[in-house]
């Protein structure tokens, strides 16, 4: 028998009993369509891990103010703090070689108006090394001069999102705009980026020189003389920076006079360890979906080698109705083995469009991260033919040695 006549037989048993057939198929079906999703979403999630990396860098170290201890031993809010300073970047700049850029910023929120356009947005108060930090690029306009950072200039630069509400078309730049009661002028807008690993608009933003922002639009909070929020810093080489991180530390603790023993006033955060925290989520939340999809295909795998053993005890006269006219036991096996890979090529293909369908529907509808390609179709296409040929055989084989004479005698 050719490959022809093989499939059309096969075609032919399987239409004799569609609904057997149908059902035997589901398991496959279920497989399929979670090898799709499971795989759409692992690659999404790591694009969007690599998306953070990008944003936040893989080199940096975010410092923010820690928790003190009040009168009594009760420990208080670090928000109700400014435990860090700028005498801290300058120490971590001078005394840390390994150090590339360092900088401190202050933030808050705001409404930023032109004309009849407002908009509620952040903004962050900042120092030069700022931008290189954090990745800014002016797009239009000019960043701030030295001189606007030492006299507290009304001056801002603009991310996009604001630019758009409140320009439209129009760059903005030299124009005056409100932020709360005081007048900026606008020097700079900046290069978009998109939305951030969190999920937040990194262009929903302006920024202005740290000292206009402690002096003109945090005034009334009573900062500490030269109080800073946060302390961002990068080091030249990402070998560097759990060592840098030990140093960071212990500067801190020298220059805040903090006894051994005693809890930080600060925290300093690895921005790798986040990233390795969401990869080990990432790999697990894989697992997870693997093992359904693993367990559904080895479910439609045996009910296709039980349907297929059930077919060969009720097929055992006609088995050997065919060993008798010349056919040989080769043909017998490839004959059901090709029914059990046409169930689960027919389930394959059903499972494909229902993943593809769910894939989409996940994205779209949750906050998961897909990314749908051909690669997914193809490695499913895989399974689907290898699960019918890893339990078709068996049942195959089975028929392929039945005695001719004894299966004519079965009624």
């Amino acid at each position: 028998m050719n490959f022809t006549d093989i499939l059309r037989t096969a075609i032919h048993a399987l239409r004799g009993n569609w609904m057997r057939s149908a059902l035997t198929s589901l398991g496959v079906i279920i497989g399929i369509a979670a090898v799709i999703v499971m795989v759409s979403v692992g690659q999404g999630t790591q694009r969007e891990i690599d998306s953070l990396v990008s944003g936040l860098g893989s080199q940096r170290l975010d410092i923010s103010p820690g928790a003190r201890r009040g009168a009594g031993g009760a420990r208080q809010s670090a928000s109700s703090f400014f435990t860090l300073t700028e005498g801290d970047v300058d120490a971590i700049r001078n005394e840390i070689p390994e150090v590339q850029y360092v900088a401190g910023a202050l933030r808050g929120n705001t409404q930023v108006v032109f004309a009849e356009n407002n908009a509620a947005t952040s903004w962050q108060g900042v120092q030069p090394d700022w931008f290189a930090i954090n990745d800014w690029k002016v797009a239009q306009g000019a960043g701030f001069e030295a001189q606007d950072y030492s006299s507290a200039a009304k001056n801002v630069i603009i991310g996009e999102t604001v630019r758009r509400t409140l320009f439209g078309d129009d760059t903005g730049v030299g124009q005056t705009i409100r932020l709360g009661r005081v007048p900026f002028t606008v020097v700079g807008t900046l290069a978009p980026k998109g939305q951030g690993g969190f999920g937040q608009d990194q262009d929903d933003i302006v920024m202005v020189p740290l000292e206009t922002g402690r002096r003109r639009l945090l005034g009334m909070m009573g900062l500490p003389p030269s109080a800073v929020m946060q302390v961002a810093l990068t080091v030249t080489s990402a070998d560097d920076l759990d060592y840098v991180q030990g140093e960071v530390e212990a500067l801190l603790r020298q220059r805040h006079k903090i006894r051994p023993g005693d809890d930080d006033d600060f925290r300093v955060r690895n921005i790798s360890e986040i990233v390795a925290t969401r990869t080990a989520t990432t790999n697990l939340m894989s697992k997870l979906l693997g093992a359904v999809a693993t367990i559904c295909l080895i479910i439609g795998g045996i009910g296709i080698m039980n349907i297929m053993l059930v077919s060969v005890t009720e097929r055992i006269r006609e088995i050997g109705l065919r060993m008798a006219v010349g056919a040989g036991p080769s043909d017998v096996r490839r004959q059901f083995l090709a029914e059990a890979m046409l169930i689960s090529l027919i389930g394959g293909v059903i499972g494909i469009g229902i993943g593809v369908v769910g894939a989409l529907l996940v994205g779209r509808f949750s906050e998961l991260p897909v990314a749908l390609n051909g690669q997914v179709v193809a490695l499913a296409a895989v399974f689907s033919i290898s699960t019918g040929l890893f339990f078709g055989y068996y049942p195959a084989r089975k028929a392929s040695q039945l005695d001719p004479i004894e299966a004519l005698r079965q009624q």
